[in-house]
């Protein structure tokens, strides 16, 4: 199952990297939790390891050339 997700992580993430400019994406906590470990890299299951609460800003980006995450699980202010 992790490979699964993995695999759709990694055709949003492609599509993401050939755009230009911002993209948003909304999704249910467990695959924004692998597209985070995928962006990074790292296998679908290490999204495990990614604390992630209801309705949160995550921002991913770049660090130089590297993916990284610019801002993880903070809560939206109202």
């Amino acid at each position: 199952m992790a490979a699964d997700l993995g695999a759709r992580a990694d055709r949003v993430l492609t599509k993401v990297r050939a755009s230009e400019g911002n993209v948003a994406l909304f999704a249910h906590g467990h695959i924004l939790r692998v597209l985070a470990a995928r962006w990074i890299h790292l296998s679908a299951s290490y999204g495990e390891h990614f604390l992630l609460d209801t309705a949160t800003l995550n921002v991913l980006g770049y660090y130089r050339e590297s993916p990284a995450f610019e801002i993880w699980n903070a809560p939206i202010a109202r």
